[in-house]
């Protein structure tokens, strides 16, 4: 099992580091550091040679190098690896991602790290790349609980499980979050609702098929307590708010209903813009 954290020397990437050391050592696997450094950007725009970019990699190893310590300060028998890795970061990122069971990013970065949540390239490293993403942000609760966004797509069958390790590894209660429509659209407002469809919490349809959906899980993980969340608010909106006192966010890649397809985009987009705990996107 492994491990990759991408990192170019910002806080950002320091706290993505450290995460993804505890994370390592939560998962009994090994760290492994990387440096996406934009090589052909730099010798392109400013006419350089290669002394210049022998500085760029020597400036990029300590950058790795730094990282290394303070993942060493965080979990001091870790196994890690460091490279760097000349070329556009995109790319280089999802080759690394290859074979690893986690990629883990800084919420911002600089160079050819940046622009990580400006829209398209954190979309397309949350969706396209071969492992789940975990995108950290500065500010973390390491005591919260995990929170999983789940609706009954097959994405949830990956969820699920991921969310009752993540809760056990961590001890903490998991707490399960399923947005899905009313059976009466709120703009039929002169249409009387009967009572026992008000309130989410209370549809015995969608609880049970939530239950249903957590059975073989709560039976392969009697430790973790199970809170479940059954709401008529949008999945973005309603995730971001679980996430404000969360250790950690999970949502699939993939899903429909109004924990939806748009999890390729918008409702991703905006875990990874607005959430203040780290998001896991898993395929």
């Amino acid at each position: 099992m492994s491990v990759v954290v991408a990192t170019d020397g910002t806080e950002a990437a320091t706290a993505a580091v450290t995460w993804a050391a505890a994370e390592a050592r939560r998962r009994r696997a090994g760290l492994r550091i990387v440096y996406a450094y934009d090589s052909d950007w730099l010798e392109t725009r400013f006419d350089i040679g290669a002394e210049y970019l022998d500085v760029a990699e020597s400036l990029a190893k300590a950058v790795v190098a730094d990282a290394r310590d303070r993942a060493r300060a965080v979990v001091p028998d870790l196994y890690i690896e460091t490279d760097t890795l000349p070329g556009h970061a995109i790319p280089r990122l999802l080759e690394v991602a290859e074979g690893a069971d986690l990629l883990v990013l800084g919420s911002r970065g600089r160079g050819g790290f940046a622009g990580l949540l400006l829209g398209s390239v954190s979309q397309r490293l949350a969706t396209h790349a071969p492992c789940p993403v975990a995108v950290v942000r500065d500010a973390m609760n390491s005591d919260g609980p995990v929170v999983a966004g789940v609706d009954d797509s097959p994405s949830a069958e990956q969820v699920l499980p991921t969310a009752f390790a993540a809760a056990d590894e961590r001890g903490t209660t998991l707490i399960v979050l399923r947005s899905y429509l009313p059976a009466v659209p709120r703009w039929l407002a002169g249409v009387p609702i009967p009572a026992d469809l008000t309130d989410p919490a209370d549809d015995p349809i969608e609880r049970a098929h939530l239950e249903e959906q957590l059975a073989p899980w709560r039976e392969r993980y009697p430790r973790v307590r199970v809170e479940t969340v059954l709401t008529h608010d949008g999945a973005a909106a309603a995730l971001v708010d679980a996430a404000k006192h969360a250790a950690l966010t999970i949502v699939g890649s993939h899903g429909h209903g109004t924990l939806a397809a748009a999890l390729l985009g918008s409702t991703v987009l905006q875990l990874l813009h607005h959430a203040d705990c780290p998001v896991m996107v898993v395929r």
